[in-house]
């Protein structure tokens, strides 16, 4: 059975490695910065996805995910985030328009 949700997430995650690691080659996942402000930004996001799954506001259907959770939320929010994240970080970085980039 394809999970359409879990693919989704999977693929998003595949494509920001590969569009990082062969097209924008940044080096963005050798930098600590990085690290932090995605640890950061998922702690906030769990946070969010919280309130918004466990009272529940959004729910999911459970034929399209894994199963596991945390905080009430599919564990593929985190790769969705973790894909929009650094996406956006990487192409900023690439443009030389980054924070600490200059």
């Amino acid at each position: 059975m394809i999970r359409e949700y879990t693919l989704a997430a999977a693929a998003g995650v595949a494509l920001t490695v590969l569009l990082e690691l062969l097209i924008l080659r940044t080096g963005l996942f050798r930098d600590p910065r990085y690290w932090v402000a995605l640890a950061v930004i998922a702690a906030f996001q769990l946070l969010v996805n919280g309130v918004l799954t466990c009272p529940p506001i959004v729910s999911y259907d459970p034929a399209e995910i894994l199963g596991p959770r945390i905080v009430c939320a599919p564990v593929e929010d985190l790769g969705f985030g973790f894909a929009m994240v650094t996406t956006t970080i990487a192409l900023w970085r690439r443009a030389g328009s980054a924070p600490g980039e200059r």
